[in-house]
């Protein structure tokens, strides 16, 4: 899952710092490296983030049998 949301985070064209932003962590990007190199589990709402900014199902992103294909695109910088 881990490689699925750094996949959307680069696909959607965003910072690791901007991402943080849509998840609405304050500061720090570090909670988004966190998620993308697997040393933390994200809760169901920063998935729930991941799938509506990307318009994928959340099964597409938690289902390791599943590959994401996304194609690039843009978000309004939060």
């Amino acid at each position: 899952m881990a490689v699925k949301l750094l996949q959307i985070r680069e696909a959607l064209g965003l910072t690791q710092g901007e991402m943080a932003k849509w998840l609405r962590y304050d500061t720090t990007s570090r909670q988004v490296s966190l998620y993308e190199r697997d040393k933390s589990e994200p809760p169901l709402e920063v998935l729930l983030m991941y799938s509506k900014l990307a318009k994928v199902t959340l099964n597409k992103i938690v289902d390791d049998r599943i590959t994401l294909r996304l194609e690039k695109k843009t978000v309004k910088k939060c």
